[in-house]
């Protein structure tokens, strides 16, 4: 065998081994395509709907916010002086960027010992048990993106003293979370017919 064709064997194989179990859907901009190339996300997202009463289009520009639909997506590192490594701005993971703290807090009250940050299933069940708690201690609608990635970003506590209106760059988040929302919506919506 030439060392060409080896070569080019190696290559077809490394290739094929990539990284596409976290890779991010083509489309972004369009529910319906991310529905059709990915049918796990989509059924995860209407179960979590049934459960928690958290609409499939919340959830997904909620996830397309925080993590652009990349399962293992960490936040930045920080660096001291532009080039020291100090570690991460936050210890937020997976689809949801859930933070350790509170996906311990889940996985404890789920009794979701082996509940992982990566999995599309229990990130989308995460989202739905924190925005129904959401719900209940701070009356915000559950269709209501917006306000809802507020309280998600924020924290209830954070959401609940008004610390997000003192940052208008995460106003502006929410907003677009919200025409995403509602874009997302009219978009499954058709997509159904």
């Amino acid at each position: 065998m030439s060392r060409l064709l080896r070569a080019a064997i190696l290559l077809v194989f490394l290739a094929s081994c990539g990284g596409g179990r976290y890779s991010a859907p083509r489309d972004l901009e369009n529910a319906c395509s991310i529905a059709a190339e990915r049918p796990q996300y989509y059924r995860a997202m209407k179960a979590t709907e049934r459960r928690w009463g958290v609409p499939v289009s919340v959830q997904m520009a909620t996830i397309h916010q925080e993590s652009k639909f990349i399962g293992n997506a960490r936040t930045p590192h920080q660096y001291l002086l532009g080039i020291i490594p100090m570690g991460r701005q936050s210890s937020a993971y997976g689809y949801s960027q859930a933070l350790d703290g509170t996906w311990k807090d889940y996985t404890q009250q789920r009794g979701k010992r082996g509940a992982r940050r990566d999995r599309i299933d229990d990130a989308t069940d995460f989202m739905g048990w924190y925005m129904d708690g959401t719900t209940r201690s701070l009356g915000i609608p559950k269709w209501d993106a917006a306000n809802q990635y507020l309280a998600y970003h924020e924290g209830r506590t954070g959401y609940s003293r008004g610390s997000h209106n003192g940052k208008p760059w995460l106003l502006a988040v929410a907003q677009r979370v919200g025409e995403r929302e509602q874009r997302y919506r009219a978009q499954l919506d058709s997509c159904r017919r």
